[in-house]
């Protein structure tokens, strides 16, 4: 859940400025607009293009804002010019079609220039001209063969188990990541660090998370700080660090061992309470799920493998599903072989007191529990919990 809401915080900080001068602008039917100089130019020679509209927008918290527009000639060369208010994200589109788009990370007097195919407009553009082009351009290439890569994985879907699957996936991500992460250590304050800065956050969790990133992205906070010091850019990406930072030393405490799990006292499907106190003396792997949960029933899966593999060992599952309706529930139980007792549910769905309990907002999430009931580990699925159980009981 880190990732997307830092995801969701850059389309809020990235825009603001140009929020403001939507405010700003706003008069009256009978007042003249305020002209306001062009400090920037956008050409492009885009082949197949011809006399197609070309947009540069914005988004904001009232929707997306048009910043400017022109038609491209017979051949497919524009020239676009406008005024930007300051240093933030915007995106140029072409045509109608919402898909096809490039993220730009203008800065005013930015004079970009655009060489592309109208059939890969958004996957195989040449950009030049301003200080963080060249790097747009590289990622766009990493980006489209990140998609293509990704969909042969997804082809694989009832062919491998899901654990071999995601361990796929993450070798492909992590090519991302350290992509970004490398290109951010060489240039800190190069505007398009704002896009490449989510690939240094956690996905879900900091379970497989570089902890040496946060000082990267410190490195960028601080150069934007200093390129860009009226932007409210670097403030907004302070205050995330500090909020990566503080949840991360929430996970190393909950991953050494120290912290007791806290009580959980539920009925299983017969209306018998089962504590998870009860298990003391085992391993055990809290699962929160529900049978609505499209994620949590791919899941399960796995988590079978695993029970099977290890129970004789030392090593149970106590499933505390977050559904509302008993009968499902108790479908999904038996339609996903989940053959272990430890069934609970208030069902209360989200209203249960379980997420707060547990500090979590999304499902499934994992909490895996020592022999004393004390937390060693969070977030963990597929591949990640499968090496974290190898690790109790293979070595």
């Amino acid at each position: 859940m880190i990732k997307y809401l830092f995801l969701a915080l850059v389309a809020s900080f990235v825009f603001a400025s140009c929020d403001d001068t939507s405010t700003s602008s706003e008069v009256d039917d009978t007042e003249e607009p305020i002209s306001q100089g062009n400090n920037f130019t956008i050409t492009g020679t885009i082949s197949g293009a011809g006399n197609m509209n070309f947009y540069l927008e914005a988004q904001s918290q009232q929707g997306i804002i048009s910043v400017s527009e022109t038609v491209a000639d017979a051949s497919g060369n524009f020239d676009m010019t406008g005024n930007i208010p300051g240093f933030g994200m915007y995106q140029l589109r072409m045509g109608e079609d919402p898909s096809q788009v490039l993220l730009l990370t203008m800065v005013p007097d930015d004079q970009l220039k655009l060489i592309a195919d109208a059939a890969t407009f958004a996957t195989a553009p040449k950009a030049e001209g301003t200080e963080w082009a060249e790097l747009m351009s590289e990622y766009i290439l990493k980006v489209d063969n990140f998609r293509q890569e990704q969909a042969k994985i997804e082809a694989l879907q009832g062919q491998v188990d899901l654990a071999e699957l995601q361990a796929k996936y993450m070798i492909l991500k992590e090519s991302m990541d350290e992509f970004a992460v490398a290109a951010m250590k060489a240039d800190p304050g190069n505007p398009f660090n704002v896009i490449l800065s989510t690939y240094a956050v956690p996905s879900v969790d900091f379970a497989s998370w570089n902890p040496d990133n946060l000082i990267v992205l410190q490195e960028v906070a601080d150069a934007f700080t200093k390129k860009f010091p009226n932007s409210p850019i670097p403030e907004a990406l302070n205050g995330q660090i500090f909020q990566i930072d503080m949840a991360y030393n929430e996970f190393l405490l909950n991953s050494s061992g120290k912290r007791p799990a806290p009580e959980i006292a539920l009925k299983n499907p017969d209306g018998i309470e089962i504590k998870l106190s009860s298990l003391r003396g085992k391993y055990v792997l809290i699962d929160f799920w529900a049978s609505w949960c499209a994620p949590c029933r791919r899941e399960n899966p796995n988590v079978v493998k695993l029970y099977n593999k290890y129970k004789n060992s030392g090593f149970t599952v106590f499933s505390v599903s977050l559904d509302n309706n008993a009968t499902a529930w108790k479908q999904a139980i038996e339609k996903d072989g989940l053959i272990w007792p430890n069934h609970v549910s208030d069902l209360l769905q989200w209203d249960s007191p379980m997420p707060q309990l547990y500090g979590f907002n999304g499902i499934p999430h994992t909490v895996l529990v020592n022999k004393e009931g004390n937390i060693i580990g969070t977030g963990l699925r597929g591949a990640e919990l499968e090496q974290k159980l190898k690790e109790l009981f293979e070595n």
